[in-house]
């Protein structure tokens, strides 16, 4: 139907520009029977597919979020682009979250993020909510962190913090007399969660950076 490599036919196949009796087709190698009709789209192009930067509302108890990572769950608050079945394959997670903790996560293809999060300690905002009396200066103590911990009212405090390792937050709060009720990630760098879902993502746009 059009001359092409192998890898070039590969390219049009995962760059979602084939369909099978008007059924959008990504795998190549997906066998075709003699009676189908296999179809090109007109803007088919031989590009190779720009690595891509997904950002997910983690919903509190999602112990594996990389599997809401789906064509049903791509926000349709936020732009975006065309989804790919190769969009959610060989991704590395940044900062991952506590199991019961919520907030956006990152999930990325692009070695310049990853370069980023390894070079960079990039700074995190998390809402936490509290329960029991902070002991006398058991403020001044979590402020020993590296960031900036603060009261948003009675039971609820704002973390603003780099270099966080899963756990610790519960941790420090223990040693000056609190337990953690919940916990929402709203920001990563410069980069808010918004009016995200939970349990939605979106792609990161060319013009974001963390």
């Amino acid at each position: 139907m059009r001359p092409c490599s192998r890898r070039e036919a590969e390219i049009y196949i995962e760059g979602g520009f084939v369909s099978v009796d008007g059924v959008l087709t990504e795998e190549a190698g997906a066998r075709v029977a003699p009676e189908q009709t296999v179809t090109i789209a007109d803007d088919a192009t031989l590009l190779e597919i720009v690595p891509v930067t997904l950002l997910l509302h983690k919903p509190a108890g999602a112990a594996q979020p990389q599997h809401l990572l789906r064509a049903d769950t791509l926000t349709r608050t936020a732009p975006g682009q065309r989804f790919l079945k190769r969009h959610v394959v060989n991704l590395t997670e940044h900062l991952p979250l506590d199991p019961q903790a919520s907030g956006m996560t990152v999930f990325t293809q692009d070695f310049r993020v990853n370069r980023k999060f390894s070079d960079d300690n990039v700074e995190q905002e998390i809402i936490v909510e509290v329960s029991g009396t902070i002991i006398e200066n058991g403020l001044q103590q979590l402020n020993q962190i590296n960031g900036k911990v603060s009261w948003q009212n009675e039971t609820r405090m704002r973390w603003a913090v780099k270099g966080l390792k899963l756990g610790t937050i519960e941790k420090l709060c223990k040693e000056v007399g609190l337990k953690v009720v919940s916990m929402k990630r709203i920001r990563i760098g410069r980069i808010a969660m918004a009016s995200l879902p939970a349990g939605e993502w979106r792609y990161l746009q060319e013009y974001e950076k963390f």
